[in-house]
């Protein structure tokens, strides 16, 4: 049950960034791209990881999963079809071995920066 938070939170911003931002976008093109991701994200940090509706007892999961898994199955819902997914396979790939990189330089730095005191 403590876990429901963290899923419905998730969820909850997934839905508002595949939903309202690409409008804004559309709309009223690269403002309101950066107008919608900066009331998209900070509302939903705020619900999420202020208030506490995320559950940070353990691993650390960030609303970027949330928002990631909303986009993938959104699209594979549009479809019809799974096809959709398979098809973005190479790209979550792609993704997920830049934020390992990314997570490794961070933590070199880090301990790089720690030594150094």
């Amino acid at each position: 049950m403590k876990h429901l938070g963290t899923i419905l939170g998730a969820a909850i911003a997934g839905m508002f960034v595949m939903s309202v931002w690409g409008a804004f976008a559309g709309a009223y093109g690269i403002g309101g791209g950066w107008f919608a991701g900066f009331a998209i994200i900070s509302t939903m940090w705020f619900m999420n990881h202020f208030i506490g509706v995320h559950n940070n007892d353990g691993a650390w999961v960030d609303m970027a999963v949330g928002i990631g898994v909303a986009g993938t199955a959104r699209g594979a819902f549009e479809a019809g079809t799974f096809q959709v997914v398979v098809d973005s396979l190479p790209t979550m790939i792609i993704v997920i071995l830049g934020g390992i990189t990314g997570a490794t330089v961070g933590g070199l730095l880090q301990n790089s920066a720690l030594k150094k005191d």
